[in-house]
């Protein structure tokens, strides 16, 4: 059993099985795919994997944030189990099957507002968002979107086109039209003259502004956000500003469309980020969520209004293997899971651990420029120079690089990758969690030396 191990490194890495495998990966797979761990993985467990060599290594990327409940959940294992013995893909548009609608049930009640809703699902979270995106238009009449500075939204066509940053479309030109890009409250990056209670209304100001200069709010569709930018560092915009963009978006009859892919499902403290919005009265029209719902395999789903789903046609939406039974029925007990074992206090726990343990090391280490802790969405930015707040990768990179080396793996962030971040799964015990923040403590302060 190495689910309550710790990291234990027993040869170089890659060892000689791993390294085999890898040579094999070079010829077969494209590069564009990259993988920065030196290990192949033989089995997971908890927030551990063992390697083909027999390395223990501590796993805080979790799948990019799939793997909330854990590697080897033996619940979920016997319930895609005894779904695979029934049948594995009847397709919902050619069979009725239960195990979609009553996934669709849940969802439908559990999300963020009392008003009735419908959900569809489908692989991803880019199929997610493209189809969220079809699904306003269709709805609206209209056809422009507005998406923000530091936001991620997926790979496909359309999803790349919502995403910002250059590092994810040069090269795939031109993008999806329709798309405008407003500017995310990021507090760290905003002009120092700007006080902290002004930022909601400084950012809202310029989000109107693209209403007088760029965009007619009236040909706007949506506005899609992430409660919390994933591949943007791990920052929030600021419950006044979303307060304020709900309004916005009443004004004109515009669609609010919450990307929920990486903060959903416990990860955030609060089963959905955007509970914390309807703590302040404000919901979503349009609900994506993806990854940790189904602990693994492939399942996501777009929750909306009532009204809105049903202003599409039949065949507008679907596809061949959305709601594939499997994952239902994984997603299914992972949600019971992660509901009745109170995940989202497991997530709480991680952040008061990480934030205490980041409080101290940002007294100690001047690359540290900020640190961000919400729930179990846990990262650090690094720059060059307090003052300056220049982003510094090469530390970043050189801080990865030195935890994978002793066991430990975490992703990088940041429009230059300049933030660590942690996506530990949520079983993660106390011994891991203190042993992954010696090791991350040890290679910032070699980083810096």
């Amino acid at each position: 059993m190495i689910r309550d191990s710790l990291p234990k490194i027993i040869t170089e890495l890659p060892g000689p099985k791993s390294k085999e495998v890898i040579e094999k990966r070079k010829k077969a797979i494209p590069s564009s795919i990259g993988c920065a761990s030196p290990f192949v993985i033989d089995k997971g467990e908890g927030a551990m994997v063992m390697d083909l060599d027999g390395n223990i290594i501590m796993d805080w990327v979790g799948g990019i944030g799939a793997l909330n409940i854990g590697y080897s959940n033996e619940e979920v294992i016997e319930a895609v189990k005894a779904q695979a013995e029934r049948y594995f893909h009847p397709q919902i548009n050619t069979l009725h099957y239960a195990e979609y609608i009553d996934l669709a049930e849940t969802l439908n009640t559990i999300s963020p507002g009392s008003f009735r809703k419908r959900t569809a699902f489908f692989n991803s979270g880019s199929e997610a968002v493209d189809n969220a995106v079809k699904i306003a238009r269709k709805y609206s009449g209209r056809t422009e979107i507005i998406a923000f500075s530091g936001a991620f939204h997926g790979r496909t066509f359309m999803s790349m086109t919502l995403t910002s940053g250059q590092i994810f479309k040069a090269g795939f030109m031109p993008l999806a039209p329709g798309v405008h890009r407003a500017e995310f409250p990021n507090e760290y990056r905003t002009d120092e003259n700007v006080k902290t209670e002004d930022l909601p209304g400084y950012y809202l100001d310029k989000l109107k502004y693209m209403f007088v200069d760029y965009v007619d709010p009236k040909k706007v569709a949506a506005i899609i956000i992430e409660p919390i930018q994933g591949e943007g560092g791990f920052i929030s915009a600021p419950i006044e500003y979303i307060k304020g963009l709900r309004s916005l978006c009443d004004q004109y009859g515009i669609l609010l469309i919450a990307d929920e892919v990486q903060t959903g499902y416990c990860r955030t403290g609060r089963l959905y980020a955007t509970e914390y919005w309807a703590d302040a009265g404000v919901y979503s029209d349009i609900l994506i969520t993806a990854k940790a719902m189904g602990g693994g395999l492939p399942i996501s789903a777009v929750t909306a209004r009532d009204e809105i789903m049903e202003a599409l046609a039949p065949g507008e939406i679907g596809g061949t293997y959305g709601g594939n039974p499997l994952a239902c029925a994984s997603a299914l007990k992972v949600i019971e899971i992660l509901r009745r074992d109170d995940y989202a206090g497991k997530a709480m726990a991680i952040g008061e651990k990480c934030s205490a343990a980041f409080k101290d090391w940002y007294g100690k280490y001047e690359s540290i420029g900020t640190y961000r802790v919400i729930g179990a969405m846990v990262s650090i930015e690094f720059v060059k120079d307090r003052k300056t707040k220049e982003p510094d990768p090469e530390t970043a990179n050189k801080i990865l690089e030195i935890c994978r080396s002793k066991g430990l793996i975490l992703k990088s962030a940041g429009s230059y990758n300049q933030i660590v971040r942690a996506l530990m799964p949520l079983v993660v015990t106390d011994e891991q969690i203190k042993a992954g923040l010696l090791i991350l403590e040890e290679a910032i302060k070699m980083a810096a030396a």
